[in-house]
């Protein structure tokens, strides 16, 4: 596997870099994955009991669990209970997304990503993870498109900023995609996340190397 299809793998999961009890913050990054973890959640589930809260949390760590031992099937019903139990948490349809799309199945993902987003508009991660599923059917314009809604909403979202430098350059857009992974890497050392700048710059350097956008 080449550093571009590694890197898009990495990206493609939304699940990096944090833990599933993380269901909270900002990717994965669409995508934005070999981490096995999930992002936190953006906004608070509102005005549930303490039991309802201890449920939701039990289902969360449970999925948690069962995504980190590649039990995805079982992860997928875990959160299939928790969107039943608690139909307007937008962040368990972003995670079942998530768990989709790690089961090569893009579109109904992308269901998913939809329904997050229509309970919370402004939902970067999810905007971003529905890049990424689109992405990974070719359907690049609607990718970028969705990449740019998340940094709309969140600017310095280098996941997404990554996300959007691969589809770019896919489409033979040169110097906006290196423009997009030189940001991404930049916020990624701000961050100090060295993995994933690591990574960019390595596909940087690959990149401004070969002056075929094509490659792959």
């Amino acid at each position: 596997m080449n550093l571009i299809s590694e890197l898009k793998l990495a990206f493609v999961k939304p699940l990096s870099c944090l833990t599933l009890c993380l269901l909270t913050t900002t990717v994965t990054s669409p995508l934005v994955l070999a981490e096995t973890s999930y992002p936190q959640q953006p906004q608070r589930v509102a005005q549930l009991g303490d039991r309802e809260q201890l449920e939701r949390s039990r289902l969360i760590q449970e999925a948690n669990v069962l995504y980190s031992q590649g039990n995805f099937t079982g992860a997928e019903e875990n959160l299939r209970k928790l969107i039943k139990k608690f139909p307007k948490d937008a962040f368990g349809y972003y995670q079942l997304g998530n768990v989709l799309y790690q089961q090569r199945k893009a579109e109904e993902a992308i269901t998913q990503y939809k329904e997050a987003i229509c309970l919370n508009s402004r939902y970067a991660l999810a905007h971003n993870g529905m890049g990424i599923a689109l992405a990974s059917q070719g359907r690049l314009q609607e990718a970028i498109a969705e990449y740019q809604k998340a940094l709309a909403i969140n600017p310095e979202y280098a996941d997404a900023l990554a996300s959007l430098g691969q589809a770019l350059w896919q489409q033979g857009n040169r110097d906006q995609a290196l423009a997009s992974l030189e940001k991404a890497a930049n916020i990624f050392k701000a961050q100090n996340r060295p993995d994933k700048a690591s990574r960019v710059e390595q596909l940087l350097q690959q990149l401004k190397a070969n002056d075929d956008p094509s490659v792959s």
